[in-house]
């Protein structure tokens, strides 16, 4: 059974960081890309970021310069370092793992970016 464990969310003040982590455990078979989601109250699900297997990134226009995303292929772990927080960035992020044997989803961690 695959699991994506998520950690890392919290509360965090506007301008400040926060550094999300996602272990993926389980059968996995020749992982395309690892990566980051998240979902506002009332909107749909976005994508934040996605990192490949060869290190290649994909952001959202809206996070590009604040945000990196990392990945330890070793650990099938991915992180999200997000700089330079805004409220507009609160959401539940969700960590996401596109492979050869399917499309595997995290529970999300909460971010809320507030004063």
């Amino acid at each position: 059974q695959v699991q994506l464990v998520e950690s890392g969310g919290g509360l965090v003040q506007p301008g400040g960081s926060l550094r999300l982590s996602c272990v993926a455990s389980g059968t996995i078979f020749n992982i395309v890309a690892m990566g980051w989601y998240r979902q506002a109250p009332g909107k749909q699900r976005e994508l934040v970021a996605t990192i490949t297997s060869g290190g290649s990134t994909n952001y959202a226009d809206s996070v590009k310069g604040r945000f990196t995303s990392s990945r330890d292929n070793a650990k099938r772990t991915v992180y999200l370092e997000m700089n330079s927080l805004k409220p507009e960035d609160t959401a539940v992020y969700y960590c996401n793992v596109r492979a050869y044997s399917g499309n595997y989803w995290g529970q999300g961690t909460q971010v809320t970016v507030s004063s």
